[in-house]
């Protein structure tokens, strides 16, 4: 029984180098520094300066929505941010340009896929696009599952797998050094618990990086396109997409053109222009 309890414990080992070598590669998230340096072009000024996260939220507040646009724009060149992508959301919003506010939006959930207030104004700007979509249905254990990943973000998914990491440390120093035979129960018992904890962390935490990686969906950010069965504009017409609709890249390998997939399975082909990858 201790070989096998010795061999799960270098297993995890190796699992948990793993899952910390997977945080130090994840995009910068909005609990880092929120002063930013960037070097950006005003119409106003026609000069670079540095900006900070502050001076956005301070155009914003003074209702100067596009100065805000441009901070923020210039801050997220330096390196992503949640709350960054989600203030930019809403000044895109209130300059009633709801493509982009739902771009950002997405952005934003991507690195903080738990936090209510985005998901919300997500919802705000969504009921304002001309494309309703309804989500087909999963099982039920598959959206259980994609909403227990999601309840917490990709840095205290990692946080937690260094935590219960520990504590099997902790439990199986109680199993195999300790004398009474109440306290190696209890070392055992909490050593299985912390190890499924510890490969449920690291596993949530590694797919949502790969989400982060890999990212094959986008906006379409243009009033309407249509979306052609081939890439060319001689294409045969399929349908009509609206500003503001999700879509799944399927290829990505051409410049010019993408071709996309919906929800309920509908194919075809989109210029490059037409959309932005979130």
């Amino acid at each position: 029984m201790k070989k096998i309890l010795f061999f799960a414990l270098s297993l995890m080992i190796a699992v948990s180098v793993s899952g910390q070598n997977a945080d130090s590669d994840t995009l910068r998230s909005a609990n880092d520094s929120v002063s930013i340096g960037s070097h950006t072009e005003f119409s106003a000024e026609k000069q670079e300066r540095d900006v900070t996260k502050a001076e956005g939220d301070s155009a914003y507040m003074k209702n100067d929505y596009a100065s805000a646009v441009q901070i923020y724009e210039a801050l997220l060149k330096k390196g992503e941010a949640a709350e960054v992508y989600y203030n930019l959301g809403n000044s895109y919003y209130k300059l009633d340009d709801i493509a982009r506010a739902i771009l950002n939006y997405e952005r934003a959930l991507l690195l903080q896929p738990g936090n209510a207030d985005i998901r919300a104004n997500l919802e705000i700007a969504r009921s304002k696009t001309v494309d309703k979509v309804t989500p087909i249905p999963e099982i039920f254990f598959v959206s259980w599952g994609k909403s227990l990943i999601n309840c917490l973000s990709i840095d205290v998914w990692a946080t937690l797998g260094i935590v219960f990491f520990i504590l099997l440390l902790v439990s199986f120093s109680m199993f195999f050094f300790s004398k009474q035979a109440g306290q190696k129960k209890a070392g055992f018992i909490g050593g299985i618990v912390f190890l499924v904890l510890v490969i449920l962390s690291n596993v949530f935490a590694m797919q949502q990086k790969n989400g982060l990686i890999n990212r094959n969906e986008a906006i379409v950010l243009v009033p309407s396109v249509t979306v052609r069965s081939t890439p060319s504009e001689s294409g045969t017409s399929l349908f009509i997409l609206h500003e503001g609709r999700k879509i799944e890249i399927k290829d990505n390998s051409m410049r010019e053109w993408k071709e996309i997939k919906l929800e309920d399975g509908k194919v075809g082909w989109v210029p490059a222009s037409s959309i932005e990858g979130i």
